[in-house]
C-alpha cells in the first residue's frame, strides 16, 4: 500500500515534470481516459456473458427429424439424424399398450 510519504513524493515529481498549469489538463485526460476504459470493461463484459449463454443454448434450428424424435420422447442430444431415424423406427415398430376402460 502507498503511505503518505510515496503519495508526495510522486506529486512533487509530476508537478516538476509537467507544471503546475498543466496539472488541471492532466487530471481531466486521465478522468475520461478511465471512464473509457471502464465503458469497455463493461461492454466486453457483457459480450462474453452473451457468448456463454449462447453456448449453453443451441440456437441451430431443429431439422424435421430431430422435432419427430423429440415428440415421441426420444433424446435427441448428441445423435446424428440417421441415429435418430432408427430410434423412432424401432419406438414405431414396439407395440402399443392399450388401456382398458
Amino acid at each position: 500500500m502507498i503511505g503518505t510519504n510515496e503519495l508526495i513524493m510522486i506529486f512533487g515529481v509530476v508537478v516538476i515534470l509537467f507544471g503546475a498549469s498543466k496539472l488541471p489538463e492532466l487530471a481531466r485526460s486521465m478522468g475520461s481516459s478511465m471512464g473509457e476504459f471502464k465503458k469497455a470493461q463493461k461492454e466486453s463484459e457483457l459480450n462474453l456473458r452473451e457468448f456463454e449463454k449462447s453456448i449453453k443454448e443451441p440456437t441451430a434450428p431443429k431439422s424435421k427429424v430431430q422435432e419427430t424424435a423429440q415428440k415421441l420422447g426420444i433424446d435427441i442430444r448428441g445423435k446424428t439424424d440417421d441415429q435418430l431415424l432408427d430410434d423412432i423406427q424401432r419406438s414405431s415398430e414396439k407395440p402399443k399398450e392399450v388401456s382398458e376402460p
